[in-house]
Protein backbone atom coordinates (compact mmCIF):
# COMPACT_ATOMS: atom_id res chain seq x y z
CA UNK A 1 0.00 0.00 0.00
CA UNK A 2 1.79 3.38 -1.04
CA UNK A 3 -0.08 5.98 0.75
CA UNK A 4 0.71 9.72 -0.21
CA UNK A 5 -0.62 13.06 1.17
CA UNK A 6 -2.46 13.64 -1.86
CA UNK A 7 -4.53 10.95 -2.18
CA UNK A 8 -5.49 10.94 1.92
CA UNK A 9 -6.64 15.00 1.21
CA UNK A 10 -9.35 13.98 -0.04
CA UNK A 11 -10.63 12.52 3.25
CA UNK A 12 -9.10 14.91 5.82
CA UNK A 13 -10.37 17.88 7.52
CA UNK A 14 -8.39 20.10 10.08
CA UNK A 15 -9.43 22.44 12.96
CA UNK A 16 -7.16 24.55 14.35
CA UNK A 17 -6.83 26.63 17.63
CA UNK A 18 -4.86 28.14 19.72
CA UNK A 19 -1.90 26.51 20.92
CA UNK A 20 -0.14 26.60 24.69
CA UNK A 21 3.53 26.19 24.88
CA UNK A 22 6.54 28.47 23.60
CA UNK A 23 6.15 30.99 21.07
CA UNK A 24 5.41 33.98 23.38
CA UNK A 25 2.70 36.30 22.65
CA UNK A 26 2.61 34.96 19.23
CA UNK A 27 0.71 32.31 21.51
CA UNK A 28 -2.20 34.24 22.20
CA UNK A 29 -2.55 35.71 18.99
CA UNK A 30 -2.13 33.14 15.88
CA UNK A 31 -4.11 29.56 15.73
CA UNK A 32 -1.08 26.99 15.35
CA UNK A 33 -2.82 23.80 17.05
CA UNK A 34 -3.93 21.42 14.67
CA UNK A 35 -6.26 18.83 14.71
CA UNK A 36 -6.40 16.77 11.66
CA UNK A 37 -9.85 14.26 11.02
CA UNK A 38 -10.06 11.63 8.65
CA UNK A 39 -12.75 9.54 7.86
CA UNK A 40 -11.56 6.21 6.71
CA UNK A 41 -15.22 5.46 5.19
CA UNK A 42 -15.03 8.57 2.75
CA UNK A 43 -11.33 8.14 1.51
CA UNK A 44 -10.92 6.41 -1.47
CA UNK A 45 -7.03 4.75 -1.00
CA UNK A 46 -8.42 1.81 0.70
CA UNK A 47 -10.66 -1.04 -0.32
CA UNK A 48 -13.35 -2.45 1.91
CA UNK A 49 -11.30 -5.29 3.32
CA UNK A 50 -8.21 -2.77 4.30
CA UNK A 51 -11.01 -0.42 5.55
CA UNK A 52 -12.52 -3.25 8.24
CA UNK A 53 -8.58 -3.73 9.27
CA UNK A 54 -8.29 -0.27 10.09
CA UNK A 55 -11.33 0.11 11.66
CA UNK A 56 -10.52 -3.15 13.43
CA UNK A 57 -6.76 -1.71 14.65
CA UNK A 58 -7.79 1.60 14.94
CA UNK A 59 -10.60 1.41 17.20
CA UNK A 60 -8.82 3.32 20.04
CA UNK A 61 -8.41 6.51 17.98
CA UNK A 62 -11.59 6.93 16.32
CA UNK A 63 -13.87 9.95 17.98
CA UNK A 64 -17.59 10.11 18.69
CA UNK A 65 -18.09 10.74 15.26
CA UNK A 66 -16.14 7.86 13.44
CA UNK A 67 -13.32 10.15 12.62
CA UNK A 68 -9.63 9.03 12.80
CA UNK A 69 -7.80 12.19 15.02
CA UNK A 70 -4.54 13.40 15.00
CA UNK A 71 -3.79 16.21 17.03
CA UNK A 72 -0.19 18.07 16.79
CA UNK A 73 0.77 21.29 18.58
CA UNK A 74 4.61 21.04 18.61
CA UNK A 75 5.76 23.48 15.79
CA UNK A 76 5.01 27.02 16.29
CA UNK A 77 3.77 27.19 12.42
CA UNK A 78 0.02 26.01 11.75
CA UNK A 79 1.71 24.94 7.80
CA UNK A 80 4.40 22.51 10.10
CA UNK A 81 1.98 21.29 12.48
CA UNK A 82 -0.32 20.22 9.41
CA UNK A 83 2.72 18.74 7.42
CA UNK A 84 3.42 16.93 10.85
CA UNK A 85 0.05 15.78 11.69
CA UNK A 86 -0.55 14.47 7.88
CA UNK A 87 3.24 11.97 8.31
CA UNK A 88 1.85 10.89 11.98
CA UNK A 89 -1.52 9.73 10.10
CA UNK A 90 0.62 7.90 6.98
CA UNK A 91 2.77 6.33 10.02
CA UNK A 92 -0.62 5.13 11.85
CA UNK A 93 -2.20 4.19 8.66
CA UNK A 94 1.09 1.82 7.61
CA UNK A 95 1.18 0.37 10.77
CA UNK A 96 -2.30 -0.53 11.29
CA UNK A 97 -1.89 -2.24 7.56
CA UNK A 98 1.23 -3.60 8.31
CA UNK A 99 0.49 -7.72 7.96
CA UNK A 100 3.40 -9.62 9.74
CA UNK A 101 4.62 -12.51 8.25
CA UNK A 102 3.81 -15.92 9.49
CA UNK A 103 6.31 -17.98 11.91
CA UNK A 104 7.64 -21.12 10.59
CA UNK A 105 7.83 -23.70 13.09
CA UNK A 106 11.34 -25.22 12.90
CA UNK A 107 13.09 -27.78 15.06
CA UNK A 108 16.10 -27.58 17.27
CA UNK A 109 18.53 -29.54 15.14
CA UNK A 110 20.26 -32.91 16.67
CA UNK A 111 24.14 -30.89 16.97
CA UNK A 112 22.82 -27.90 18.78
CA UNK A 113 20.92 -30.51 20.98
CA UNK A 114 24.47 -32.88 21.21
CA UNK A 115 26.20 -29.20 21.85
CA UNK A 116 24.17 -27.74 24.63
CA UNK A 117 24.18 -31.23 26.24
CA UNK A 118 28.01 -31.60 26.33
CA UNK A 119 28.32 -27.59 27.33
CA UNK A 120 25.84 -28.91 30.40
CA UNK A 121 27.79 -31.63 30.73
CA UNK A 122 31.58 -29.45 30.88
CA UNK A 123 29.38 -27.60 33.69
CA UNK A 124 28.80 -29.81 35.83
CA UNK A 125 31.92 -31.41 35.91
CA UNK A 126 33.79 -27.84 36.68
CA UNK A 127 31.46 -27.67 39.26
CA UNK A 128 31.86 -30.82 40.55
CA UNK A 129 35.66 -30.39 41.16
CA UNK A 130 34.92 -27.00 43.15
CA UNK A 131 33.19 -29.13 46.39
CA UNK A 132 34.73 -30.16 48.79
CA UNK A 133 35.37 -33.97 49.57
CA UNK A 134 34.42 -35.71 52.67
CA UNK A 135 35.76 -38.92 53.50
CA UNK A 136 33.36 -40.86 55.53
Amino acid sequence: MNLNKESLQKAITYKTSRSGGKGGQNVNKVSSKVELLFSVDDSLCFNDEEKTLLKEKLQSRFNKDGLIQVICDQERSQYLNKEKAIEKLIVLLTQALHKPKARKATRVSKAAKAARLENKRLNSVKKEGRRPKFDD
